[in-house]
């Protein structure tokens, strides 16, 4: 069935019309990953750290059966990079299965997972999610204050404004900014 696609899709490669042929190889990229799913998704378990990596972003868009589940099961990994991958792809994803896992990887023992965790959430437009990124903004990596401050201004809920507010005073200016940033994305709530 896949294979029939590729080849119909091939052959508009060389359609007369510039749209045609542009559509074509756009709808040959968003193919090409399911072509080899198998593989993508056995070489999540390659010794290659790049190429687990690399299989992982591949699979970023890629809905299909078992797909999920190998993205949630490399939250787990042993390999940090592996992890914050894992979250990044997540959070591009948003899909609602992977809030509790991303939720655990905020107590990761990396900086990067943390942050990617955090990032990752802001994504999904939850406010049941404040008081978790809340308790990541004492975080001592400001990379990951940073993105906990503005996935709480993604989220949009007018509950994370009294966490933004604290973070104007923080010492490091980058946390000030990201806080700043967000305070401007948080819905309207009450007016004073």
């Amino acid at each position: 069935m896949l294979e029939s696609r590729r080849k119909a899709l091939n052959a508009l490669l060389s359609d007369e019309d510039a749209q045609v042929r542009g559509a074509a190889a756009d709808a040959l990229e968003a193919l090409e990953p399911l072509l080899h799913l198998r593989q993508l998704l056995a070489d999540l378990s390659s010794a290659d750290r790049g190429r687990r990596i690399h299989c992982l972003f591949a699979l970023e868009g890629v809905r299909a059966p078992g797909v999920l589940d190998a993205l949630l099961a490399a939250l787990g990994d042993a390999d940090a990079d592996l992890r914050a991958a894992a979250a990044q792809v997540l959070g591009n994803r948003a899909e609602g299965k992977a809030v509790p896992e991303l939720v655990k990887r905020l107590r990761d023992s990396e900086a990067a997972v943390r942050m990617y965790a955090a990032e990752a959430l802001g994504r999904f437009r939850d406010a049941r999610l404040v008081p978790y990124l809340a308790a990541v903004l004492k975080d001592e990596d400001s990379g990951v204050v940073e993105a906990a401050a503005r996935s709480l201004g993604a989220l949009g809920a007018v509950e994370g404004e009294k966490y933004l507010l604290a973070l104007l005073r923080d010492h490091r200016p980058a946390v000030r900014c990201a806080a700043a940033s967000a305070l401007g994305r948080l819905e309207a709530g009450g007016v004073d």
